[in-house]
């Protein structure tokens, strides 16, 4: 029992030792290395600039750029043919000389012409400047029998567009089977006549056009030099189908006639209806520009002398005095302008 007790005390101080030291951390395994996580010290918080994102530069577009068809303007002279098959000539704007001055008209009743036409001699007075502003496309040769008749083939008497008021009017009066009225001179290529001034401004107008006004048919026969005729200022019968003649011929048979922008027949073969009502006074009032005649009227001009007159018709400034828009014989033929 001694000797227990000489153990017990000897080993106490060992396990009062033992039980008072801190143990001993176990190493870390092998294949777990330890990290040591360091805290950040408490800052105040950055606010992020916003980073600005590169722009790419617009891709070139290509732009559709409308591009504008300048059309030149045609030569005075110049030819083409219409949708109808129609060869016209082109008048250029310009300025003129309209009508006879009081010493020529003296200087014709000095030469003793039929006294029917002195007081058409008259409406001629005063002689005045015209201009004509715009440029425009008349036939070359009158409306032929051929020409005319693709119009009725058309429908043209039967369709009102293409007609005025008093036109639609007049040819409700009329039996339409009997027209367009008869006429001997009926061959393809000759002048269309024995037609009324309504007939020939329907026809116009289903062509895209109209009459020509006095003016523009006298400029287109006269020029800017105001001629007398078509060909300059002498008579010459070689030249128009006028005197000594018996009836129509051919289009375009007197080339030496042909006036200043190509227009032929424009002194004889066929008279030729225009669109300007007649007034003996007109002249003494009329516009410097584009002038288109009184508003009304009786009587329509025509212009150009007809085949069998005389030379003082055929001059370009004659103007017929006597037949209303009704009326038609073998004399009377047309032509047409368009823009």
């Amino acid at each position: 029992m001694k000797w227990i007790l000489t153990a017990l005390m000897l080993a106490l101080p060992l396990i009062i030792s033992a039980c008072a030291a801190p143990p001993t951390p176990e190493p870390p395994e092998p294949d777990q290395p330890t990290k040591a996580v360091t805290e950040p010290p408490p800052s105040a918080t950055a606010t992020e600039e916003p980073t600005a994102t590169p722009t790419e530069p617009p891709t070139p577009t290509a732009t559709a750029t409308q591009s504008l068809t300048v059309t030149p303007t045609p030569l005075p002279g110049e030819t083409r043919t219409d949708e109808f098959g129609i060869e016209q000539v082109w008048v250029p704007a310009g300025t003129f000389m309209m009508g006879t001055d009081e010493v020529d008209i003296d200087a014709l009743l000095a030469q003793d012409p039929p006294s029917w036409m002195h007081d058409a001699f008259s409406s001629e007075k005063p002689a005045h400047e015209v201009t004509l502003t715009s440029g425009y496309w008349i036939d070359a040769y009158e409306v032929t029998n051929r020409a005319f008749q693709a119009f009725v083939d058309a429908g043209g008497y039967e369709d009102q567009s293409h007609w005025s008021e008093n036109g639609w009017a007049w040819l409700g009066r009329q039996d339409a089977k009997k027209l367009p009225a008869f006429c001997a001179e009926n061959s393809p290529d000759k002048p269309r006549v024995c037609v009324t001034w309504y007939e020939a401004q329907a026809y116009a107008a289903w062509r895209g056009g109209r009459l020509p006004t006095e003016a523009e048919w006298e400029f287109a026969a006269r020029g800017p030099e105001s001629l007398i005729y078509p060909w300059g200022n002498e008579w010459d019968a070689a030249r128009a189908n006028v005197v000594d003649s018996d009836g129509l011929v051919k289009g375009g048979s007197y080339p030496d006639g042909v006036s200043w922008v190509g227009a032929y027949d424009m002194a004889g073969n066929a008279m030729e209806w225009v669109s300007d009502w007649l007034s003996s006074t007109y002249y003494g009032k009329s516009p410097l520009e584009n002038p288109t005649g009184p508003e009304d009227g009786r009587i329509k001009v025509e212009k150009g002398g007809w085949w069998g007159s005389n030379p003082f018709a055929a001059r370009s400034a004659y103007r017929h005095f006597e037949d209303p828009p009704i009326y038609q014989d073998h004399h009377i033929g047309f032509r047409i302008v368009t823009p």
